[in-house]
């Protein structure tokens, strides 16, 4: 990941080869082909990880629990993937893709994921709908909001900590809609 990265900062996305990442890497162009399935992919590692610790700790959440206290604890479990020591990390992955249409069309259907597996997790629950979709979508608001402050160089919270408070604001908004 760390190679791609370098090399999309360096001279742009459309202008790096598998191969050239894999040569960076230290792999061969065959053995990045069987972790990754495009050149995309190394800017999107772990999504799947963090959908499952997601899911994960909606369903080992208390039986009590309301929905949003669920999507709390997935929030909270999400949290650990992203360490003030990443931070740099991301600020260069959220550069290079905003700078490519077709890298922010795939980060449009990561957070689409998250908000599906959210969303599935709580049916799994016993959730109805609509408020298993609509509890997804604050969870996923609430992600992207700490992610998007978190990502400033400025901010010096967690990310737990921004989960917390930007599920707090939407529930205030949500209030705020009756």
């Amino acid at each position: 990941m760390r190679a791609g990265l370098e090399l999309f900062l360096e001279r742009g996305y459309d202008s790096v080869t598998v191969a050239e990442i894999a040569e960076r890497a230290g792999l061969t162009k065959r053995t990045f082909f069987r972790h990754l399935a495009d050149k995309r992919e190394v800017l999107f590692l772990g999504e799947d990880v963090l959908s499952r610790l997601m899911a994960d700790a909606i369903a080992d959440a208390p039986e009590s629990a309301t929905s949003m206290a669920a999507i709390a604890a997935a929030l909270e479990a999400a949290a650990t993937a992203f360490p003030l020591e990443r931070r740099d990390i991301a600020l260069r992955r959220q550069t290079v893709i905003a700078s490519n249409s077709n890298l922010q069309e795939r980060e449009s259907l990561k957070r689409a994921t998250l908000t599906a597996a959210m969303a599935e997790a709580l049916r799994h629950r016993g959730v109805a709908e609509p408020t298993a979709t609509l509890a997804g979508e604050v969870g996923s608001l609430a992600f992207r909001g700490a992610f998007s402050r978190w990502a400033d160089p400025a901010c010096k919270k967690q990310f737990a900590e921004l989960t917390r408070e930007a599920l707090e604001e939407l529930r205030a908004a949500t209030a705020a809609l009756a």
